[in-house]
């Protein structure tokens, strides 16, 4: 070791023979704020592997940047940048979002599985709480290479 020049070695304190008082309240620290507080980078469901987006031609020429991004796999489990969230519960979360701004934009990426009715619903709700535009995420057919 590079302490022998040093003897450093022979200054060092021994390591604790036992678990002290500190370690078990930083213990209880970490359960307290993971149990009541929660974190949503580590607790949160998430989508799963079986998310689809459906497949069009052309879907990479009409894109465009957008502030606001949701991602549906059923009407019941719609995950937004504040977490999860029911179709029910959408309409307010989009009406606080948009607030004042007439220039927001929004990205509904939905599972190619989910039903045309909830789609509609939800686009429904986007217009009522004053999107200026709504665009749906599509991937481009398997094979097809940029844009034309």
């Amino acid at each position: 070791m590079i302490t022998r020049p040093l003897d450093l070695a022979s200054r060092l304190r021994p390591p604790p023979r036992n678990l002290d008082g500190f370690f078990w309240v930083n213990a209880g620290f970490l359960v307290l704020f993971f149990g009541l507080f929660g974190s949503r980078f580590v607790l949160t469901p998430g989508l799963g592997v079986d998310f689809s987006l459906p497949a069009m031609p052309g879907a990479l020429s009409g894109s465009t940047t957008t502030p606001v991004v949701i991602a549906v796999k059923d009407a019941g489990f719609i995950m937004t940048e504040d977490g999860r969230l029911n179709l029910g519960q959408l309409g307010p979360w989009m009406k606080t979002r948009v607030g004042a701004r007439t220039d927001l934009r929004l990205l509904v990426q939905a599972d190619a599985s989910l039903p045309l009715q909830d789609l509609s619903a939800i686009l429904e709700l986007a217009t009522e709480a004053g999107f200026v535009s709504r665009q749906l995420a599509v991937e481009p057919p398997a094979g097809a290479t940029g844009s034309p």
